[in-house]
C-alpha cells in the first residue's frame, strides 16, 4: 500500500544540540536504509520548514504505524498519513 506522509519535525528548543544532532545523525541513517529497500519511496523537503512529504510503500497500516514510530526524532513530529490508491486516469503503468 502506498501512504502519503507529511511529517513536521518540532524539536525542544531546551534540547541540547548534541542530542539534537544525534537524533538527526540516526534518522538519517534510518531514512537512507529504509530508502535503499523501497519502503520510503520518495522523500522532499518541504521548502521554508522543518518538515517533509514522504511516499512509503508497506504491506499495511501496522506497518507504517510501527514504521513511523521507530523513527528516532518520532517524539518531536506532527504526522499526518493518508492512504493512496492508484487513480484510473494515470497514463504510468508504474507508480514508482
Amino acid at each position: 500500500m502506498l501512504f502519503h506522509v507529511t511529517m513536521e519535525v518540532k524539536l525542544p528548543t531546551t534540547m541540547p544540540a548534541p542530542e539534537a544532532d544525534k537524533l538527526k545523525a540516526d534518522e538519517k541513517i534510518l531514512a537512507s536504509r529504509l530508502q535503499e529497500q523501497g519502503t520510503w519511496r520518495h522523500l522532499w523537503r518541504v521548502a521554508g520548514q522543518y518538515a517533509n512529504v514522504s511516499i512509503f510503500d508497506v504491506a499495511d497500516n501496522d506497518e507504517l504505524h510501527a514504521l513511523l514510530m521507530s523513527l528516532p526524532l518520532f517524539p518531536y513530529m506532527q504526522i499526518a498519513v493518508t492512504p493512496l490508491c492508484r487513480h484510473p486516469s494515470s497514463i504510468r503503468a508504474d507508480d514508482r
